[in-house]
């Protein structure tokens, strides 16, 4: 049975490659990127049955309109993959004064997919991009009080996607799945090049595992879950994602930010 698919920041790197790996087997993907000429460029080369959205994740509005639009031309959704994400940028602050890797790699995709919960289906998966590089969440820097380094906030940014992972599979008990998923450290991304300097390994092994998390077997029971592909197993996630206290700051924190930009 052929499903329709979102995948986010999908005009290059795992996104692309998991798209065209899911648009082979016949879904329909709708194909998420910030450029309208990048978006042809990764519909051309997906081919098969895709729709194109364009929004900047780290544009609050943009993520809102683009949930709209979505529902306004489709009524369910079965799978949607949260890829989009950053690692470094020349301005790492938004206008709103939040550290772009939480904006993007944490609230943008919390909002997405609150937004679209409507349309998925109960027997539905959303799929979150988390890393092996995670690291307990400094409130004051995710509330935008405070400056941190590049690769800090990416790790921290990283363990607050992989905690609201968790917090909304215990909320959706009826489904639809949840799961966070590390597609495997130091592929060939633009963000991998750009942040290590290095070429990188096959894209294919994280889009792989982006594929089977959206549809494979072994995820049937996964919800509220991490999959760290680095060991090609299910794994505990950094320490700090158990934390009671700090869970429970870390998703104020998220929802109020959320609420502020909204």
């Amino acid at each position: 049975m052929t499903k329709t698919i979102l995948i986010t920041g999908a005009t290059d790197g795992i996104g692309l490659v998991t798209a065209q790996a899911l648009a082979a087997e016949g879904h329909t993907i709708f194909l998420h990127g910030r450029s309208a000429e990048k978006l042809a460029a990764a519909a051309n080369k997906v081919g098969g049955k895709t729709e194109t959205y364009s929004a900047d994740l780290s544009r609050m509005a943009d993520v809102q309109a683009l949930a709209a639009d979505i529902l306004k031309h489709h009524s369910r959704l079965d799978i949607v993959i949260n890829n989009a994400g950053v690692l470094r940028a020349p301005r790492p602050v938004t206008a709103e004064g939040y550290d772009l890797r939480f904006m993007v790699n944490t609230f943008a995709p919390y909002a997405l997919t609150r937004a679209l919960l409507p349309s998925i289906a109960k027997d539905g998966r959303i799929v979150n991009l988390s890393s092996a590089a995670q690291a307990p969440i400094d409130l004051a820097a995710m509330g935008g009080r405070k400056k941190l380094d590049d690769m800090s906030a990416y790790a921290q940014s990283k363990l607050a996607i992989t905690i609201w992972t968790r917090e909304m599979a215990k909320e959706l008990v009826d489904g639809p799945l949840v799961v966070a998923v590390n597609p495997g450290s130091l592929l060939a991304s633009k963000m991998v090049k750009e942040g290590f300097g290095v070429a990188g390994n096959d894209l294919a092994i994280g889009a792989g595992i982006l594929c089977e998390a959206a549809l494979g077997a072994s995820f049937v029971n996964a919800t509220g879950k991490y999959f760290d592909n680095d060991n090609r197993r299910f794994a505990q996630p950094h320490p700090a994602a158990t934390d009671t206290k700090h869970v429970a700051d870390v998703m104020q924190g998220i929802k109020d930010a959320v609420a502020k930009l909204s």
